[in-house]
């Protein structure tokens, strides 16, 4: 096979007329011929960090989406399945990626559970991680989101750590908001990335101590506002992420999304390359071609470079997208599942009326973290619930693992005026989280995800709608795009019933995520993200 455009060397930061050759996927030779192209070749972009199950798709319908906007590769984080399924959870990834034309390199996730405080589907042991870091697709550790641990030397945190370094591969950082002596720590252990910097000064301190910043920009978290100034002062040490990205977003846009926004800042355009191509390869020690002989030809074509549309997508040498289409063709997939939660009753939902001022979980649109608000809740017939007019709502987070009591709590800032929204997707163990402005209605979404055993539900004026995810209650191998309509239905929905979020759904799924603070809810209760401990439902309760 035979290419010619103008080829955009980013090792050497040249751009020239020429011809690419390719035999048997690599490339076997780049010839300068002096022609007049109106496109350019150039190597394709890398997520330098994502989930693939946010996308509610398995790995092989990620790639059918995501190769249509320039991406070839994904650095992926398989923590959410392994949160349900443990290590053959993310033995599954690994197949389920290798039946298409795709890159996918996966790391060990070393806090499943993340924490001690929720309950999850499974637990990855020391052991079971050096299995997996000494599979080949293996090629990091997974995002150390305990970061306490690291900080206080848990033996178990240092050994997994311990492991990846015999191994000889990188370890991913979480760590948001951390900084000074903590920080200096944490990256002292080892810790070579973060992606969960919302503060300009907090990623830059972070570059300052050799760590690498990924730009994320997601469904819920966006950060590529904040800090992408850092892109030109420290070149060679960011890369752009999306984390987590739902099935409507990816079919709109990928990495090619943040490479158009930093080309409309006027960065330069070798330096913007780095980040979405080179920075992850050379970082990760990635299999992926950077337009040089030898190399897997894994290319993409584009229009220009001002902005950068991709018209054709090589993996390989072989043509997985065309003009916007994806060529990568749709398969079913095994389902794998762990679900045990039986049917819930209304009352199973119901908080007695007490004295005084509650804490509420304050949601902040865009954002994982969250905030800390107080609020006081007249009781009805000795029980308190949603209060639509202040924005209060009940918020309930479910075992989904075994039969047991639904934790409660309230939260701010969905703004729900009606109906009530639940999910199995709620990070990280992956238990039922709702929301809703009535205990019917909470008590009916929760239902509706039981009885699929995994997905999406909206319920209102006895209406139900759902997305069904039959695989580990997280992902489908249903069409991307029939998938994506579904989820823009739910999401409209939801905003048609008063939620003013750009992503409801996502944003619920965190309201579980007890790593990032400041106040979020476990299947166990409320809980303190800054503190690392549970807390009162009642303000009174502690004297504040």
């Amino acid at each position: 096979m035979e290419i010619s455009a103008n080829i955009v060397d980013i090792l050497n930061g040249t751009i020239f007329p020429g011809t690419v050759e390719t035999k048997n996927g690599i490339i076997s030779r780049i010839v300068r011929d002096g022609g007049k192209y109106d496109s350019y070749i150039m190597p394709g972009f890398i997520d330098a960090h994502v989930h693939i199950e946010s996308s509610m798709l398995v790995p092989s319908g990620f790639a059918r989406l995501a190769v249509r906007h320039g991406t070839v590769a994904t650095v992926s984080d398989p923590h959410e399945i392994a949160n349900v399924l443990g290590i053959e959870g993310v033995h599954y990834m690994i197949e389920n990626g290798r039946s298409i034309p795709f890159k996918f390199f996966f790391g060990a996730p070393p806090c499943v559970p993340a924490t001690q405080f929720e309950t999850s589907g499974a637990t990855l042991d020391p052991g079971a991680v050096e299995a997996l870091l000494q599979r080949k697709e293996i090629r990091y550790l997974s995002e150390m989101m305990n970061f306490p641990g690291v900080i206080n030397d848990d033996p178990d945190v240092m050994a997994k750590i311990a492991l990846a370094k015999k191994n000889k591969k990188p370890v991913d950082g979480h760590a948001p908001g951390l900084r000074g002596a903590g920080l200096e720590k944490y990256i002292r252990a080892g810790i070579s990335t973060d992606h969960e910097s919302f503060m300009y000064d907090e990623a830059k301190e972070k570059l300052s101590l050799g760590m690498n910043i990924l730009i994320r920009e997601g469904s819920a978290a966006k950060n590529f506002d904040a800090l992408s100034p850092l892109i030109t002062q420290y070149p060679s040490q960011c890369m752009f992420c999306t984390d987590d990205l739902h099935p409507d977003d990816l079919v709109g846009g990928h990495i090619n999304r943040l490479v158009k926004r930093a080309c409309g800042m006027g960065i330069d355009t070798m330096t913007i390359l780095r980040c979405a191509c080179l920075n992850p390869v050379l970082h990760y020690n990635l299999d992926v071609g950077l337009l040089r002989e030898g190399d897997d030809a894994d290319l993409i074509e584009i229009d220009n470079l001002s902005d950068m549309n991709v018209l054709k997508t090589y993996i390989r040498g072989q043509l997985v997208a065309e003009n916007g289409v994806s060529l990568i063709s749709q398969a079913d997939s095994s389902h794998v599942n762990n679900f045990s939660a039986v049917v819930k009753r209304t009352g199973d939902f119901a908080v007695r009326s007490r004295e005084g001022r509650i804490n509420v979980i304050e949601a902040i649109d865009g954002q994982v973290v969250t905030g800390r608000a107080e609020a006081r809740l007249n009781p009805k017939n000795g029980f308190i619930t949603s209060d639509a007019r202040q924005d209060i709502l009940k918020l309930t987070v479910v075992n989904r693992y075994s039969d047991a009591s639904p934790a409660v709590a309230f939260v701010r800032n969905f703004g729900l005026k009606r109906g009530a929204l639940a999910a199995s997707v709620a990070h990280d163990s992956h238990n039922i989280v709702a929301v809703g402005v009535s205990d019917e209605d909470i008590c009916s979404a929760v239902n509706a995800v039981i009885r699929n055993k995994g997905g999406l539900s909206i319920v209102h004026d006895d209406v139900t709608k759902t997305l069904p995810l039959p695989v580990a209650g997280l992902m489908t191998d249903d069409d991307g795009f029939k998938v994506a309509e579904q989820y823009s239905r739910l999401s409209g929905l939801a905003k048609q019933l008063g939620s003013s979020l750009h992503a409801p759904f996502m944003t619920l799924s965190f309201m579980a995520l007890l790593v990032i603070p400041k106040l979020k809810l476990s299947d166990r209760g409320l809980f303190d993200g800054e503190t690392f401990t549970f807390t009162d439902f009642d303000i009174i309760a502690h004297g504040s």
